[in-house]
């Protein structure tokens, strides 16, 4: 039954099929094969999506798209480059530091890089070639997924259960993002010294930060008030995205004046359109997780690896190996959606920390929406460049080691992941 499933899964995938439907026919086929009423398909499904924390994720992205119409682009691209548009690399060290603010409200990394391209690649292009511009604005949207609020981590806590809280999750992304932007902003000043790329933007003006940092101050606060809400227990995620949503606005319409009513259905469809592909996935994988527990697929699987090798550490190892291809071939949302069901449970049989293990699992597959075939992030900056992937490839190769070498440093090294929510009581 299981290779039946995943047989059926993997053909429909190969020849064009979107994952949600694909799942959808994978666990119809399940079903079937077990004997189980295809009645229970639909009652499934709406019990999967019927889900408080899940609203979560559209009201997210519905603030990211508010945000971005609001113009908030702007008044970051001018604060990032009064802080580092001087150094080497600079404005590839802006598209870092804007990236870095905009994970912070929009959460998603497709998002960050359809605001960022369309923003930075004409100044970019005057001092860079288009292929390298690419390369460095995609690693600046990847940040999105790692620093909270991230959209990822909520799918990752609503699929693992109880073990592990989005809260948790959302400060365990703070210090290893940092340690990733600012390694981004080093590779990008290493690689424009080498090349000799022209110095950009000013020199480094105390009035002209402030000014830029009073100016873009109400877009900074904004995550420290909805994820420290979070974190503080004062709203639940969901309540916290939904004050974002009304920040977000707030700013468009009374700050920067830029939002309009003729803007807001579009945001709606745009965050409608994306959020129902989640929601999409998240119900025909639960029918396929439903399946998989009838048969004891987890517990089997537990068996098995245990069997296979007694060290955990061993264990983490095998995952993060098996995660980097399935990155490379399955969309992220769908990874997580597929196999934290059945290797969350194992990792806590192991007595693995579950936030350690949960960012190591989530930060993998956020890697793979960067390395080819199927590396979302390259065909969002193809589409704005029109750069080929080929070219773009060649470019982007180094900031993917980089993200590599942070996840070992986080395996190697648990504490860069667990201090900070140990230290607020996770």
């Amino acid at each position: 039954m299981i290779w039946l499933v995943l047989g059926i899964f993997a053909a429909l995938a190969v020849v064009g099929m979107p994952l949600a439907f694909a799942l959808g026919f994978a666990a119809l086929a399940g079903l079937w094969s077990i004997g189980f009423e295809l009645v229970v398909l639909p009652q499934r499904m709406m019990f999967a999506v019927n889900s408080f924390p899940l609203m979560a994720i559209p009201l997210f992205m519905l603030a990211g798209e508010l945000m971005v119409k609001a113009g908030v682009m702007d008044r970051l691209i001018a604060f990032s480059n009064s802080l580092v548009g001087r150094v080497h690399g600079g404005i590839a060290n802006v598209a870092v530091l804007a990236g870095m603010v905009l994970a912070a409200v929009t959460g998603a990394a497709v998002a960050s890089a359809s605001a960022l391209g369309s923003s930075l690649v004409p100044s970019m292009r005057k001092h860079y070639p288009d292929s390298y511009s690419s390369a460095v604005i995609a690693s600046a949207a990847n940040l999105g997924p790692v620093i909270p609020p991230s959209n990822a981590m909520i799918v990752y806590a609503l699929m693992a259960g109880s073990s592990v809280s989005v809260g948790g999750l959302f400060m365990a992304g703070i210090v290893p993002g940092i340690i990733l932007a600012l390694g981004f902003m080093g590779l990008a000043s290493f690689i424009s010294w080498r090349r000799k790329y022209p110095l950009t933007g000013d020199p480094v003006n105390f009035a002209n930060v402030w000014y830029h940092t009073k100016r873009a101050f109400i877009i900074l606060v904004m995550p420290i008030i909805v994820v420290g809400g979070i974190v503080g227990g004062v709203f639940t995620p969901t309540e916290g995205a939904a004050i974002a949503v009304v920040y977000a606005a707030f700013i468009g319409f009374v700050v920067t004046r830029q939002l309009t009513l003729r803007d807001l259905p579009g945001c709606l469809f745009r965050a409608a359109v994306t959020a129902s592909m989640v929601g999409a996935l998240i119900a025909f994988a639960s029918v396929v997780t439903f399946v998989f527990t009838i048969e004891m697929v987890p517990m089997r699987l537990s068996r098995f690896i245990q069997e296979l090798t007694s060290d955990p550490m061993m264990f983490v190892l095998l995952v993060m190996i098996l995660l980097i291809g399935v990155g490379m071939l399955v969309e992220s949302n769908a990874a997580y959606i597929m196999l934290v069901p059945l290797f969350a449970p194992v990792a806590v049989a192991y007595g693995l920390d579950p936030l350690w293990f949960g960012f190591l699992f989530m930060y993998n597959l956020v890697i793979g929406m960067m390395t080819p075939p199927v590396g979302v992030l390259l065909f969002v900056m193809s589409g704005i460049t029109k750069v080929p992937m080929t070219k773009m490839i060649a470019e982007v190769w180094p900031f993917v080691v980089l993200q590599f070498a942070v996840l070992a440093l986080c395996v190697a090294f648990p504490q860069i992941i667990l201090w900070l929510p140990r230290t607020l009581g996770y």
